[in-house]
C-alpha cells in the first residue's frame, strides 16, 4: 500500500503544483499530501475500529498497544501537516511574490478565516495530546481526537480549493461560495453510499486476517509452552 500512496497522492498534488494559480502553486504539496493522507487515513481507521473493536468483542485481538501506536503515527504526521502549513506561509514570504503571500493572508485572516483555523485547530493541536501516553490509552479520547482529525482533513482540502478559487487575479471574479442543496444532499450521501459498503464488508468478508493472527498466537512458536511439536503444533 505505501506505494499507492506516494504515487497517487504525489500525482494528485501535481495536478495543483502545476498551476499558476496563487495558493496551489507550490512544490512542498507532494510530501505534504503524502503526511496528509497516512494522517487522514489512520485517523479514519481509529474512527471506524474503536466501536467495531467493542461491538464485535474484537479487544483481544486488536488491543489497546495497536492504538497506542496508531496515535504515535498520527502524532508524527500530524507534526509534518502542521510544519507544511507553516513553510507555505514561510514560502509565501521568502519568494517575494505578493499574489502568493497576499493568497495566504487571506486564508488565515479573509472571509474564510474560520474555516482555516478549524483546520489548524484539528490537525495540529489536537494531535499533540498523543504526547501523553493515557490519553493515547483512552479509548473515548481516541475516538474523539480522530473524529477531530477527519473534520480538520475535510476543511483542509476546503481551504485548498475554496479559499484559492474565490479570490484569483481579477477583482471582478471574486465572490464567495455558499453550498446548495445539491452539495449538501451529496455530501450526506456520500456517507451514506460509505457506511452502506463498509457494513456489507463487515458483513460478507473476515474483518481480521486469520493468517496473520495464527502467526501471533502461543500454538505458532515452537519454543512456547503451549506451541510446538510437543502439543500437536506440526499438524
Amino acid at each position: 500500500s505505501t506505494p499507492l500512496v506516494l504515487s497517487v497522492h504525489s500525482i494528485v498534488s501535481f495536478d495543483f503544483a502545476v498551476s499558476q494559480l496563487p495558493g496551489w502553486h507550490t512544490t512542498i504539496f507532494p510530501p505534504y499530501f503524502v503526511a496528509g493522507a497516512v494522517f487522514s487515513g489512520f485517523g479514519m481507521v481509529l474512527t471506524l475500529l474503536i466501536p467495531l473493536r467493542t461491538l464485535c468483542k474484537l479487544e483481544d485481538i486488536v488491543t489497546v498497544r495497536h492504538v497506542e501506536l496508531m496515535c504515535k503515527v498520527i502524532l508524527a504526521t500530524g507534526s509534518i501537516v502542521g510544519y507544511a502549513y507553516g513553510m507555505e506561509f514561510f514560502i509565501a514570504w521568502y519568494g517575494g511574490n505578493p499574489y502568493e503571500l497576499a493568497a495566504f493572508k487571506n486564508r488565515a485572516f479573509g472571509p474564510y478565516w474560520w474555516s482555516y483555523w478549524w483546520m489548524i485547530s484539528c490537525n495540529v493541536i489536537c494531535p499533540h495530546l498523543f504526547w501523553f501516553k493515557k490519553l493515547r490509552e483512552n479509548m473515548v479520547f481516541v475516538f474523539i481526537v480522530s473524529i477531530f482529525v477527519n473534520i480538520g482533513m475535510w476543511f483542509e482540502r476546503f481551504v485548498i480549493i475554496v479559499t484559492s478559487l474565490h479570490r484569483d487575479y481579477l477583482p471582478s471574479s471574486w465572490g464567495y461560495f455558499r453550498p446548495t442543496w445539491v452539495d449538501v444532499c451529496t455530501f450526506v450521501g456520500s456517507f451514506g453510499l460509505f457506511m452502506t459498503l463498509f457494513l456489507l464488508f463487515m458483513r460478507y468478508l473476515p474483518m481480521i486476517a486469520i493468517s496473520e493472527v495464527k502467526g501471533v498466537t502461543p500454538q505458532a512458536d515452537a519454543h512456547h509452552p503451549l506451541g510446538g511439536a510437543k502439543h500437536g503444533g506440526h499438524h
